[in-house]
């Protein structure tokens, strides 16, 4: 818990307070005055690569129809926009050329990013502006706050949407920089994902070490428990309580829960999108990985730790390996990467509903951006003709995957799904920057971060 902290940052806003009165500088807060009744909790919810029709497709899969999912009964049903600094998205010429969509899209950094800190900056950059300088992010805020802090992933811990959240740097491959950032520097509680250097894709230990994505150094130190800065603000070093099983992910589910914890599942990049078996089969054909947790035990484990914490705490929890399936058109790996996602929203509203309420917390469903550049069958741009072609993914029935297809191997400028509930929803309503024809009034991602340092705003 961080009571010192929050003791802290009251008193040097008191100090701050009655030197701007001395000072005649306050009257620009008569113009935004404190939010009453902000979220005690803020959890952004992230499918990376996850547009409409990825999101339609666990729909089909789970159900045999859509909607399906609790979250598509939220008060907030929007579109979001996702390009890069310097990028647009224009509804009027994107609908009338199928491949315009993948002209200039974002990567998960400049993403990310934006979601984190609410400014636009460039592909590759990690919570850093366009000038490549260091931008205040939601967790960084919400330790100021005294709040818990925490991210979950089911792909490496420092990758491109975790880092952007944590972390800044000029590259989002310098991986081992920005784990070091994020494990001795950060103030964050809870770190969770992938990035084993000793097991391999199917979670069997690998012949020799792979240290990509951590040092060696570093990772000595977490096993012996001396890794992490102090991460409440009493001067004392704060660290890591490591856990690796897939039991220990569970444990931690309930009950007394270390300060923080740092949790890498023992496989190395994805927790289950890399396993073995025909990538292209349907969904669960190759049998999945025993022995790593699944999206939902992590969002679970993280959720108890960050829980204890009487000022609230932030979350980003993200389902990645959507985008690592949707890269190489793999469907049925989308389908089921899409639906452990599903289930660790499941998880999130079900610790609502049992330890909080939705006057506490805010919960934010969405994506970084749309992978793939998916739809249904017999879309593309028509001979003879000048007009697209964009048709709807057509169901199968439950447990069977929809019929769909495939434009890209990247990134497009799609408009992605955007749901939110919660204690300060109405200010997403009020920041929508657009109407678009087919998916209906949209926001920019940078209005997460935005919205959240407004409801946030002391």
């Amino acid at each position: 818990m961080k009571m010192r902290r929050t003791l802290l940052l009251g008193i040097l806003l008191l100090c701050i307070a009655f030197t701007n009165a001395c000072h005649g500088v306050g009257r620009s807060a008569q113009n935004h005055p404190p939010v009453k009744h902000s979220p005690k909790n803020v959890i952004i919810m992230i499918a990376d690569g996850g547009g409409f029709n990825h999101y339609a497709s666990a729909g089909f899969y789970q159900c045999g129809q859509i909607p399906c999912q609790s979250y598509e009964d939220f008060p907030v049903r929007l579109a979001m926009s996702t390009y890069p600094i310097g990028g647009s998205y224009d509804s009027n010429t994107i609908w009338t050329n199928f491949d315009y969509l993948k002209n200039d899209p974002t990567d998960s950094a400049a993403a990310a990013t934006a979601m984190a800190t609410g400014i636009k900056t460039y592909n590759a950059a990690i919570g850093v502006d366009n000038d490549k300088n260091p931008v205040t992010n939601l967790v960084e805020r919400a330790e100021q706050l005294g709040k818990s802090t925490g991210v979950v992933t089911s792909v490496p811990f420092n990758h491109a949407t975790p880092a952007g959240f944590v972390a800044h740097n000029d590259s989002r491959d310098d991986y081992k920089a920005i784990a070091d950032e994020m494990i001795n520097k950060s103030a964050a509680d809870v770190i969770m994902g992938c990035g084993h250097p000793l097991y391999n894709a199917n979670g069997n230990l690998g012949a020799l070490p792979n240290y990509k994505y951590i040092r060696s150094s570093v990772w000595a130190a977490l096993k012996t428990g001396s890794a992490g800065a102090d991460a409440d603000g009493d001067g004392s070093q704060d660290p890591w309580s490591l856990i690796q099983t897939r039991e220990q992910f569970q444990a931690l589910a309930s009950g007394p829960a270390p300060k923080r914890v740092f949790g890498l599942a023992q496989v190395y990049e994805t927790l289950q999108e890399k396993r073995s078996g025909n990538a292209d089969a349907i969904p669960y054909e190759a049998p999945m990985i025993k022995t790593v947790p699944m999206l939902d035990e992590m969002t679970r484990a993280a959720l108890n730790v960050l829980d204890d914490d009487p000022d609230g705490f932030f979350v980003m929890i993200e389902g990645g390996a959507v985008d690592w399936a949707a890269h190489d058109n793999h469907s049925g790996r989308m389908v089921e990467e899409m639906i452990d996602f599903n289930k660790a929203v499941e998880a999130v509203l079900s610790w609502i509903e049992q330890n909080s309420s939705w006057g506490d917390t805010l919960v934010i469903i969405t994506a970084d951006h749309e992978t793939g550049y998916l739809t249904g069958p017999d879309s593309g741009q028509k001979l003879f003709s000048d007009k697209p072609v964009w048709n709807q993914l057509i169901g199968n029935g439950a447990g069977n995957p929809p019929s769909m297809q495939w434009h890209s191997g990247g990134h497009t400028n799609s408009l992605v799904p955007f749901f939110a509930k919660g204690r300060g929803v109405q200010m997403f309503k009020d920041t929508i920057d657009g109407d678009d024809p087919v998916r209906g009034p949209y926001i920019d991602n940078t209005d997460i971060a935005n919205v959240i340092f407004s409801l946030w705003r002391d």
